[in-house]
């Protein structure tokens, strides 16, 4: 049996990164797994609809995050490896018990500190079903968080680049200074 894990937002200059952890499990029909991918292969109303699925139907799932302020104190990739464990421990108080044959597949070239044997697997985002099931909830779980600080700090424009590097986010930092959710150890320029 295989947890997947992934994680979204280690590439903008606002907001926590987040993680999840999911255990598809035996009873997640085939047709459903051949619907998922990649979430940044999804368009945004995909991925709310296989979200939905994922939730209902997944043995067990768990989302966690690092926020903005953890990411400046100890680096993106640690905070990124934190999210996924803050997920796997959601994911594991779903459960009774973890399956004796569990391991994870993380997407990445490193992998968190939990308690089962983990494998990490570049692009694997694209290739375990699992992974790709993480994917999406990390995916959407930041997303919702996003669009949330776009309504109270409207002027940088979240709800359209999700506090990623583009132009608009960067020229706003400079306009109007970092907002509360800026990522202080990244650079805006």
């Amino acid at each position: 049996m295989i947890c997947g894990i992934d994680e979204a937002g280690r590439g903008p200059l606002a907001g926590p990164v987040y993680a999840a952890a999911v255990i598809l499990g035996d009873n997640f029909p085939r047709e459903q797994r051949d619907l998922l991918n990649d979430s940044k292969k999804l368009s945004p109303a995909k991925r709310e609809e296989l979200r939905r699925q994922i939730i209902e139907g997944a043995l067990a799932w768990g989302i966690g995050l690092a926020s903005h302020t953890e990411i400046d104190s100890i680096n993106i990739l640690q905070a990124s490896l934190l999210a996924m464990k803050r997920a796997f421990d959601e994911m594991c108080k779903k459960l009774s018990s973890l399956p004796p044959d569990l391991s994870a597949i993380v997407d990445g070239t490193k992998v968190p500190a939990i308690s089962i044997p983990c494998t990490a697997m570049v692009k694997a985002d694209a290739k375990v079903h699992e992974v790709m099931a993480a994917s999406i909830l990390a995916k959407t779980a930041r997303d919702a968080y996003m669009d949330e600080m776009a309504l109270l700090y409207p002027q940088y424009g979240y709800a359209k680049h999700k506090g990623y590097p583009t132009k608009a986010h960067r020229e706003a930092v400079l306009k109007y200074g970092p907002s509360p959710i800026q990522r202080m150890s990244f650079r805006v320029r």
